[in-house]
């Protein structure tokens, strides 16, 4: 039985090995001292306002539109529920943001919150079943392996509003598909990292190996390219689809950097790969390198000062926007004003400034931006080859 406001039907242990996941924070994270290769930065920066614009353009085809027919509202008392993929509230990228989002729709829409989360592929139906029978609506499904349940689920119960972050469910009237143009946010990165680097070498972990996970490395790729033709790139992944480790494996993720870092002349590393990425700051510290985080701003959620002095930048993907969006569309009743791609232009994805390591390149970075926008460069969603 579902009770109190928040919960973990689930949960997993709070280390889950994580060692530098932490929540989502308002707080500026510690101002740096000092830092590879760069001087000591100015106060940290706030993170950008949470809100996407109203302008609703599309990133290409980088995701499926989302479905405008819903379910019945909440009514009443309002009710949200968050079903968590593996590393739930706590993670400091993906699931964080998704939980952002709610506590701001707690705060500011006055919803309560019921929380839920996969620590195995065997949760995911339980989960969207228990927050469905306990009255919550809309119901947000946060990662792509829940699509084909929440499809039956979904189905099922055709008087409650759903929606997926990252996932597809086709035709399916109360689905809303929340989809990011990734490779947006990772071509500015990726600029960033070519821009930075003394070396000409640097390096993308990814976590599980399918498309999602490809359009951060296509994006990164492209933005390094997009400096420096020459640059050298290394790129590995800690799984195949279907490999839940491959979020949660620190470990494998610092094995990799390290040997990057201190035997091919790496410099920047860029983790898209959950609470993975922990491992590449970790050896980002150990070598004395750089690394970028994901999702979040992970110079804020990171809660070391010296883990901060190495996190040169990250790549947000704003599903705390997403989430907060769909939370108060759903209590308006009108769930087509939700963009059909979170992208650039509407804020839906974007670059980190904390820490003021990449303050001389924000022009630079502002301006391959505009022109993504305007459609003068257009963002490969898949690596060449």
């Amino acid at each position: 039985m579902i009770k109190g406001q928040r919960f973990r039907a689930l949960a997993l242990a709070a280390s889950l090995g994580l060692v530098f996941a932490a929540c989502g924070s308002d707080d500026e994270g510690s101002e740096s001292t000092s830092a590879p290769t760069t001087a000591a930065p100015a106060a940290t920066e706030a993170p950008a306002d949470t809100t996407a614009p109203a302008d609703t353009a599309a990133a290409g085809d980088t995701t499926a539109p989302s479905d405008t027919a819903g379910g019945e509202m909440p009514s009443g008392d309002l009710k949200l529920g968050i079903a968590y993929d593996t590393g739930g509230r706590g993670d400091g990228t993906f699931n964080d943001q998704a939980a952002v989002g709610a506590d701001r729709a707690v705060k500011e829409l006055g919803y309560t919150l019921d929380e839920v989360e996969a620590t195995s592929d065997e949760d995911r139906r339980p989960n969207l079943e228990g927050l469905t029978a306990n009255g919550d609506n809309p119901i947000i499904a946060v990662g792509f392996l829940f699509s084909d349940v929440l499809a039956e689920v979904a189905a099922a119960n055709p008087d409650t509003q759903y929606a997926i972050v990252d996932g597809f469910v086709p035709d399916q009237p109360n689905v809303v598909n929340l989809g990011f143009a990734e490779q947006e946010g990772s071509f500015l990165v990726g600029a960033a990292a070519a821009l930075k680097s003394e070396t000409g070498h640097i390096g993308f972990i990814g976590g599980q190996e399918g498309d999602l996970i490809k359009r951060f490395e296509a994006g990164y790729v492209a933005g390094a390219k997009a400096v420096n033709p020459d640059i050298q790139i290394e790129v590995q992944y800690l799984g195949p689809v279907g490999d839940n480790t491959a979020w949660t494996s620190p470990d494998k993720a610092k094995e990799i950097a390290l040997g990057w870092y201190n035997d091919e002349g790496v410099d920047i590393i860029y983790t898209a790969a959950g609470g993975s990425g922990a491992g590449t700051i970790e050896a980002a510290v150990e070598a004395d390198k750089w690394a970028i985080g994901v999702d979040s701003d992970q110079y804020l959620t990171v809660g070391d000062p010296e883990a901060q002095k190495h996190i040169l930048t990250s790549m947000l993907k704003r599903v705390d926007t997403a989430v907060f969006l769909t939370a108060e569309a759903a209590k308006n009743g009108d769930v087509s004003t939700i963009p059909p791609a979170f992208d650039l232009s509407v804020d839906g994805v974007g670059y980190a400034t904390s820490g003021g390591f990449i303050d001389d390149i924000v022009p630079q970075l502002e301006e391959f931006k505009q022109q993504i926008i305007d459609g003068e460069i257009e963002v490969p969603t898949a690596p060449e080859g």
